[in-house]
């Protein structure tokens, strides 16, 4: 189905929020990891070759891509990595200590970082979903 086409406006609005959040100030790389790991657990295969190529352009190595779904138990990642990947996963998977998670996020992040941060885990998600569900296999 092609569903960017059959709701243009409404998917087209969708990345229009997304393109906003890539132009909020908030660390592209970071964006692009969380994207990549939100990608990852909902296994959409676009996205996580779209967003995997993106963090190489990024200057990531492939082997600290490579270890992205084992971040907890690497120190290829940083802390602040550490932290949005954590909040990343605890929204994704609906986890109970968020608010935790949100605690340490407002030591490190403005406010506005924290809402663009928090609306491209949620709208990676989404538009994972509709990627999944409602296109073509590539």
């Amino acid at each position: 189905m092609n569903y960017k086409e059959t709701a243009k406006e409404t998917i087209g609005n969708l990345y229009k929020a997304h393109n906003s959040i890539r132009k909020s100030g908030i660390n592209e790389k970071l964006i692009a990891l969380v994207e990549l790991r939100v990608s990852q657990i909902n296994g959409c295969a676009y996205c996580c070759s779209y967003h995997t190529k993106e963090l190489s352009d990024f200057g990531f190595e492939q082997d600290i891509i490579n270890r992205l779904p084992g971040w907890k138990h690497t120190n290829a990642f940083n802390d602040q990595q550490k932290l949005v990947l954590e909040w990343a996963e605890a929204l994704t998977y609906s986890k109970d200590d968020w608010q935790a998670i949100k605690s340490k996020l407002i030591e490190q992040f403005t406010e506005r970082e924290i809402v663009e941060l928090t609306a491209s885990i949620t709208l990676m998600n989404t538009l994972n979903k509709l990627r999944i569900t409602l296109a073509e296999k590539d």
